[in-house]
């Protein structure tokens, strides 16, 4: 929560959802109670199967994660935290699966996250407006899919205003603004989730992440 966005049926394009990577997949906040290390195995398989899995296996991988996601949301129907990971690794399972089935994934993962926004719309430091604003602007649009640039801008500045020095919002804002050619723009936000504080406990998706960040921000400095 990049390489290139996806768009639906096409490879290239398909690569690059995050949610997520996203969405997002933000957050690296610790919890108060039993849904902590359900929450903490999810980050790090997510991690895991993101960066560390041959690309192969990756949909096999996600496929799995996802199941396992879903065990949680449902064992803990009033908590918004399992939502947000199940819509994260939905997001990145819909990346690696392609094909038709991406886009009911990806919808899944956009109403996960709006029903979670319902309960605590500022849980996991905005990691659902993170998640959110990714999926607005990789997925394709109207009559293919539900992208919609302004929704995406609009998401993730909200994103960024909640957590103004996370990694994952800082970054997601300036990949999207990459795409749409604000190469200035993107690159202050780049270079600041390049130099946002580390996570604890998430050590290896911020190294994952530090990759994706410098290939966006190389890229942003070519036009800028």
């Amino acid at each position: 929560m990049m390489k290139k966005p996806f768009k639906l049926l096409s490879p290239t394009r398909m690569a690059g959802l995050m949610f997520y990577g996203a969405m997002m997949l933000g957050a690296g906040q610790a919890f108060a109670d039993g849904v902590s290390d359900s929450i903490a195995e999810l980050q790090h398989s997510w991690a895991k199967a993101y960066y560390q899995v041959p690309d192969k296996q990756k949909e096999s991988a996600f496929k799995d994660l996802a199941a396992k996601a879903h065990q949680v949301s449902a064992a803990n129907p009033g908590r918004a935290e399992p939502m947000v990971w199940e819509a994260i690794i939905l997001s990145s399972y819909a990346k690696f699966a392609g094909g038709l089935s991406a886009l009911d994934k990806a919808k899944s993962a956009r109403d996960l996250l709006e029903h979670a926004e319902k309960m605590q719309p500022d849980v996991l430091d905005g990691s659902i407006y993170t998640s959110l604003g990714s999926l607005y602007y990789k997925v394709p649009r109207w009559p293919v899919g539900f992208g919609d640039k302004k929704k995406a801008r609009e998401y993730l500045e909200k994103a960024v205003k909640l957590n103004p020095d996370g990694i994952d919002p800082n970054y997601f804002y300036g990949d999207f603004l990459l795409e749409q050619g604000e190469y200035a723009k993107a690159r202050e936000y780049l270079e600041k989730a390049l130099s946002a504080p580390a996570r604890p406990g998430r050590e290896d998706a911020d190294q994952g992440r530090h990759a994706e960040i410098q290939q966006s921000l190389d890229k942003a400095k070519q036009h800028s």
